[in-house]
């Protein structure tokens, strides 16, 4: 941490900034259920879209998706919290639950660890069956539609099943909502209010609901006849996202912390920085102007320059405007010379409030094997002529800081650079 970077606006932190490190990992995402098979699916770049029965059952314009695989969902969560919980609480749960053990997170005072969790759309399915189910009657709605509704449930859970009483907080930050908690959790801990954060996000909209609103903006794939090659970041062809559902927790602590405990640390977080465009509620600005600001603000709180990062992992939707912003924002905060980019959710699909924390998994782990993972789909790269777009097999590359990019609608920039253990 040289502290070197001298970028207008971004805090000058002490010296003595307290690192924060990351000491578990849970994940349940369409790629796999842990992060190691995680990485086989996204090195391998093996789209995990497919169709759903019950979407053209329901008359969704959009009949695919990336779910998460079924799995044995009793070793974590009780017959009776089943009940009370919907998906994307069940989701965080588990994923939380693997990270927690990860760490085997103990010996700290409960006051001194938070629970930080993003999401962008919170209880939807709950509220659409209830709509659908239970509208001619309203008495009858189940007991537990209140709970299962609330956004932030999930983070509520957590922190009872851990008995954590730190600060337990839920953003809503769109598709950056992720990475926004991560974001959040580590300045609690460098402030010194925290010695440890459960953080990160989940969501799971795969209702009919919002693909038929999604596609309504003309934001998602309508690939029915080929959903594998519908999420093709950066590919000129590309016309579209594909819904995703999932989520990833990390546990984030202070070094010397995970130190005292013994823990193993297996990377950190180095930077932060988030802004808004405040340019239209779900458009990005085409200049890239305040993206740029956010991703070099980010490399500043690091303390680092933007020729000290080694990859790139993009917001990359695969939507035209988005991706084409986003690639001049990389071009204009590397003045034309950033380091190889990537877009995991031509694999994974767009997990909306989850995307980010899972993406900045996947980076940590990038940074320690040193590649870069081809973008999935990837035939024709319209933006070659601003950034350089791995594709078609993994890159091999030097040991360097990644720079993990998170772009929600309302204009929402959050930006993270994360390190290997050291």
């Amino acid at each position: 941490m040289t502290g070197r970077s001298h970028h207008s606006g971004t805090h000058r932190w002490p010296s003595e900034r307290p690192r924060v490190v990351v000491t578990g990992i849970g994940v349940k995402s369409p790629a796999g259920l842990t992060l190691d098979e995680v990485m086989e699916t996204v090195l391998a770049a093996d789209s995990t879209a497919a169709p759903h029965k019950e979407l053209v059952e329901q008359g969704s314009p959009v009949h695919f998706a990336c779910r998460v695989p079924e799995f044995d969902v009793d070793p974590y969560v009780t017959r009776r919290e089943r009940r009370q919980i919907d998906r994307p609480t069940e989701l965080a749960l588990c994923a939380a639950a693997d990270a927690v053990e990860q760490a085997a997170l103990s010996g700290l005072p409960p006051a001194r660890v938070g629970v930080h969790l993003g999401t962008g759309i919170g209880g939807l399915p709950t509220m659409e069956s209830i709509v659908r189910d239970h509208d001619a009657h309203p008495t009858g709605m189940p007991v537990h539609s209140v709970p299962r509704t609330m956004a932030n449930s999930a983070a509520a859970r957590v922190a009872m099943r851990y008995g954590l009483h730190g600060s337990c907080v839920t953003y809503s930050t769109a598709c950056a909502s992720g990475a926004t908690a991560l974001g959040e959790a580590t300045r609690r801990i460098q402030y010194g209010e925290l010695d440890a954060a459960v953080a990160g996000g989940f969501d799971s909209a795969v209702t009919t609901f919002m693909l038929s609103g999604f596609s309504r903006m003309q934001a998602l794939s309508r690939r029915n006849d080929a959903p594998q090659l519908a999420s093709r970041p950066f590919d000129a062809q590309r016309d579209g996202f594909v819904m995703g559902e999932g989520a990833a927790v990390l546990v984030l602590e202070r070094r010397e912390s995970a130190l005292r405990r013994g823990a193993h640390i297996l990377g950190e977080v180095a930077g932060y920085a988030t802004n808004a465009d405040a340019h239209h509620i779900v458009a990005p600005h085409a200049d890239g102007a305040v993206a740029a600001a956010c991703m070099a603000d980010a490399v500043a709180d690091a303390g680092l320059l933007p020729s000290d990062i080694g990859q790139i992992n993009a917001h990359g939707t695969s939507t035209q405007a988005n991706d084409s912003a986003e690639a001049t924002a990389i071009h204009r905060c590397f003045n034309g010379q950033a380091p190889p980019v990537t877009a995991v959710k031509g694999v994974t699909g767009h997990l909306i409030g989850g995307s980010g924390a899972l993406e900045a998994a996947i980076s940590l782990v990038c940074a320690e094997r040193r590649i870069v993972p081809p973008v999935a789909n990837l035939m024709v790269a319209s933006e070659a002529d601003r950034i350089d777009v791995v594709a078609g097999s993994p890159r091999s590359v030097d040991c360097a800081p990644v720079l993990s990019n998170s772009f929600g609608f309302g204009g929402q920039n959050v930006c993270l650079v994360l390190l290997p253990a050291t």
